[in-house]
């Protein structure tokens, strides 16, 4: 791909073409060197692209600029990854018009498909934050990558939270991926690309201009399966984002708020437009298909276990409720409808099982085997 990665950052930047065109072209093509040398009346020839991408095309002529930034990125600590590329990410590669490459700092996993994006003011109260760390880190120690923005407030809180709990996050930076906005996030941004990933489309210094975050957010939205807004005013840059989620098929969620708060005014809004109101992690993780294995759906009953039988000293009841249970938590409403054990039963037995060293209890009532 170094040869490649020079038209990729072309791409990018070049005006008139489209994103969603290139996504049409990377398709028929494959690299973007093939794009940039197809013929023209072959590149006219093809349904979706318009004349003037084509004249964009073979107009480009910023290539001093184009090679700067891929020899500084060649000597840097900074990656490409390109649309073609299968590690790109699968759900933003599905939007209309995915970025044609995305610089990058850490590493984006296959599991990253599994995420949720939590934004919200960058000036939140304490009950906010709470709500935030709660969600964030519930979401992490399931196994769920938890994206936001890196701003100031809820993006950063659940960053952190998400850390805190061993999970995964990604940040979508509203400046060059060498940019850090706010400085005061430094220590943050080595974590995330630690334990994550920092993701940008702007080349390398690009300050963190007000244009920018709009389409920062459709990347945040386009890399999950659902977007939670946690605390906004009515022209926060959260709901932007929650556009972009309803834009790509994506869930949007609410946390309620105060009705005579400023900072509940966003979320109280989309949950009358028709978001879904966010309580626990239990109303995520049951309104998204992906998702509804997390919470203990299923095909998570006693049959997909079989194979670890259960320790001779756990009888009855007990073994009951431990043959619900797996490696990846299991809701205890799940547990109650597999063992078809009242909930004081259920409860007891847990508590035995936590005892004797075969269960461990997670946030939001889940349980899980301990192997």
């Amino acid at each position: 791909m170094e040869g490649d990665g020079r038209y990729w950052l072309a791409l990018g930047i070049a005006p008139g073409i489209g994103h969603s065109v290139v996504k049409i072209l990377s398709a028929r093509y494959g690299g973007a060197g093939e794009i940039f040398r197809a013929p023209e009346r072959e590149l006219a020839s093809i349904e979706g692209v318009p004349p003037r991408s084509v004249e964009a095309i073979k107009a480009f002529s910023d290539w001093e600029i184009v090679d700067a930034e891929f020899e500084k990125l060649a000597e840097s600590r900074y990656g490409i990854l390109p649309l073609n590329d299968p590690g790109y990410p699968s759900q933003l590669y599905n939007i209309h018009s995915p970025p044609p490459c995305l610089l990058t700092l850490g590493e984006v996993l296959p599991a990253d498909d599994i995420a949720i994006a939590i934004v919200g003011s960058r000036l939140p109260d304490r009950y906010g934050r709470t709500v935030t760390e709660t969600l964030a880190g519930e979401l992490a120690a399931l196994g769920i990558t938890v994206v936001s923005g890196m701003a100031r407030g809820i993006d950063s809180a659940a960053h952190e939270a998400a850390l805190k709990r061993g999970g995964r996050t990604i940040a979508v930076l509203g400046s060059g991926i060498d940019v850090v906005y706010p400085r005061e996030n430094e220590e943050l941004y080595e974590a995330i690309a630690e334990n994550g990933a920092i993701l940008s489309e702007f080349f390398t210094g690009t300050a963190p201009l007000p244009q920018n975050f709009p389409r920062r957010n459709r990347i945040v939205s386009g890399l999950s399966l659902g977007v939670v807004v946690v605390q906004a005013s009515e022209k926060s840059g959260s709901l932007i984002s929650a556009s972009f989620a309803l834009e790509q098929n994506r869930e949007v969620f609410a946390v309620p708020g105060n009705v005579d708060r400023k900072l509940s005014k966003g979320p109280n809004y989309l949950i009358k437009r028709g978001a879904k109101l966010v309580e626990t992690v239990d109303d995520i993780l049951g309104e998204v298909g992906a998702l509804r294995g997390f919470g203990g759906g299923a095909s998570r009953g006693a049959e997909s276990w079989a194979e670890a039988e259960a320790p001779p000293s756990i009888t009855g009841p007990d073994k009951a409720v431990y043959d619900a249970l797996g490696r990846d938590p299991v809701h205890i409403d799940e547990i109650i409808r597999l063992t078809g054990l009242d909930t004081p039963s259920v409860l007891s037995v847990l508590l035995s099982l936590e005892l004797g060293g075969h269960a461990l209890q997670h946030p939001g009532k889940f349980f899980s085997r301990r192997i």
